[in-house]
């Protein structure tokens, strides 16, 4: 498993699983993945890609994980 790491958020990614963070819903792929909140409470965020192609599905996961990372929202 890779964890990339800052002060304060965590994003974890297994290296065996290409898709992780994703599935799929009638042909359709969707990211699902959990924020943990100041709060101390969880958020489960789930959306379409809308797309049906597993490449292209992996390319904007890995855009809208890095993006969350980058904002300073993965957890």
């Amino acid at each position: 498993m890779i964890v990339k790491k800052s002060k304060t958020h965590s994003l974890r990614i297994d290296p065996d699983n290409p898709d992780h963070h994703l599935y799929r819903n009638n042909g359709t792929w969707w990211i699902h993945y959990t924020r943990h909140l100041p709060d101390y409470t969880i958020q489960r965020v789930r959306y379409s890609l809308r797309t049906k192609d597993r490449v292209v599905a992996h390319e904007l996961r890995d855009s809208i994980l890095d993006g969350l990372f980058e904002k300073g929202e993965a957890a």
